[in-house]
């Protein structure tokens, strides 16, 4: 097994092989969803837990972490959509944000909710090559695309409410649009590390919410602050940045950038036609990225 070494060298490995190269340097990231006892090594594709449990990678290199099959409402057709659009830039001024609050030193970061992976992709592209990444969502589908970016991120199937991870390792936590299980981020963040949380803002996509939905639509609106009250409840020294700007949408990414969100679950489907046939040229990404260090007092 290689366990060190040359990147580009790994790159050429098979993903179950160049996964379990991650997971024989990094298993004490890792603990058993069962026992909850951390993982102590590997044995050929599979992590270990001292009691004897085990979680086998995937022919694709990922780690499926579930007690249990939950059903995702994110389809393969929405997550290749939301790839799509997101690879033409849709996210770039957040995932420039993220990078531009990360410490030039190594860091060991963990993206909660990393949908189909190009966000946490697109922030190690920024950095120096030396972090450790690992992201995890609740989607198999997704998950199984996040394999296929060219990046050293490490991606599992996992619960967001019981994290298979030990505590106190991370240095970074990146919550893109995901929920919070403040809990639990506490637990693995290790100590003087931050939590990066971006949520959208009543802007956020707002040219496509007016076009689905007509006004007094309950629809027609979104609110954050519910969900910032809460975060600012435990993290009450938490500071907030805005972070606004358009993205150019070219005619052949517009039925993606209607499939992607799930604002289109709520919409009417004659509404939907008449929207997709009248695209317009930008859409608006406006969103808060909300930066905590959870204290001690909090853990």
């Amino acid at each position: 097994m290689l366990l060190s070494g040359d990147w580009s060298a790994k790159k050429f490995m098979k993903k179950i092989d160049r996964a379990a190269a991650f997971l024989g340097q990094h298993v004490g990231l890792f603990r058993c969803p069962v026992c909850h006892d951390p993982y102590d090594h590997v044995a050929e594709h599979s992590l270990v837990c001292p009691q004897g449990h085990n979680v086998d990678l995937s022919k694709k290199g990922m780690l499926y972490f579930m007690q249990r099959a939950v059903a995702s409402e994110y389809d393969d057709a929405m997550l290749a959509a939301r790839r799509r659009m997101l690879q033409a830039g849709l996210f770039t001024g957040i995932t420039d944000a993220f990078a531009a609050h990360l410490p030039a030193t190594p860091q060991t970061i963990l993206d909660v909710g990393c949908g189909e992976g190009t966000p946490l992709a697109a922030v190690l592209a920024h950095r120096n090559g030396h972090d450790t990444a690992v992201g995890f969502d609740i989607s198999k589908p997704g998950i199984n695309l996040a394999t296929q970016l060219d990046t050293k991120a490490f991606f599992c199937v996992a619960d967001l409410a019981q994290m298979p991870f030990t505590d106190q390792q991370f240095t970074a936590v990146l919550d893109l649009f995901s929920p919070s299980a403040y809990k639990e981020f506490n637990r693995i963040i290790a100590p003087g590390g931050q939590l990066l949380k971006v949520i959208p803002n009543a802007d956020y996509l707002i040219e496509l919410r007016q076009a689905i939905f007509p006004a007094g639509n309950a629809h027609a609106q979104y609110d954050n602050s519910n969900v910032l009250e809460l975060f600012k409840q435990h993290y009450p020294q938490a500071t907030s940045e805005r972070i606004r700007y358009q993205v150019p949408v070219a005619p052949e990414r517009f039925a993606d950038l209607m499939l992607m969100t799930p604002m289109h679950w709520g919409a009417n489907q004659d509404r939907l036609d008449q929207v997709a046939a009248q695209p317009f040229p930008a859409i608006t990404v406006d969103v808060t990225l909300l930066c905590a260090q959870p204290s001690e007092v909090n853990r």
